[in-house]
């Protein structure tokens, strides 16, 4: 059974094809099935945005789609950037643009809890849906610590850890991050599915 990923990083398209392998699952990207879809995130929620680009791609692709939505949540700013976390500042910063402006706006706070969000879903092409998300609470760190990961990795800091998510292997962060939960989640609740 094939599933088309709303994706263009190798490294998530590997990461979801090793984990539903074993359901019988290939996995591929939009450009593999010869379609490009630009979709607008225009939700208010993690779930949102990731059920309006998986039902983008089952459209285009006719095939089963899976999408995922990812961000920071700061709780000394009210949440955010949230659902904005990929465009925070603007889409000329880049990721050490984006931590550095979070670090600039974090300044004098002493309230640092902050958690990453995850939600993903599925969409069918006879309109069945599912959706899974994950939760890894921490802090911000005051500086950014370690070049493993991408985004806010250097300045989450896991205080059961005592590092960053930029100073954990992949494996660490893996076992405990928000996408490795919605991922279990999601390949658990696709595993009933199937079985249907």
């Amino acid at each position: 059974m094939k599933f088309v990923l709303a994706t263009h990083n190798p490294g998530k398209l590997k990461e979801m094809a090793d984990i539903l392998s074993g359901l019988g699952v290939e996995v591929v990207s939009p450009a593999d099935v010869g379609i490009s879809v630009d979709v607008e995130e225009t939700g208010t929620t993690f779930v949102e945005n990731a059920m309006l680009k998986a039902k983008a791609i089952c459209a285009a692709s006719g095939l089963p789609a899976i999408a995922d939505d990812s961000g920071l949540c700061v709780d000394a700013l009210n949440g955010g950037p949230g659902v904005y976390s990929a465009r925070y500042g603007g889409e000329e910063l880049d990721d050490r643009g984006r931590y550095t402006l979070l670090l600039q706006n974090m300044r004098g706070q002493t309230t640092r809890a902050a958690h990453f969000a995850c939600a993903i879903a599925c969409a069918f092409p006879g309109g069945d849906e599912l959706t899974a998300e994950g939760r890894c609470d921490g802090a911000i760190a005051f500086a950014p610590m370690g070049t493993a990961g991408f985004g806010y990795d250097p300045v989450f800091l896991v205080p059961e850890k005592g590092r960053t998510f930029g100073q954990l292997t992949a494996e660490e962060k893996g076992a405990i991050s928000h996408r490795g939960k919605a991922l279990r989640a999601f390949s658990e609740k696709l595993a009933t599915y199937l079985k249907k």
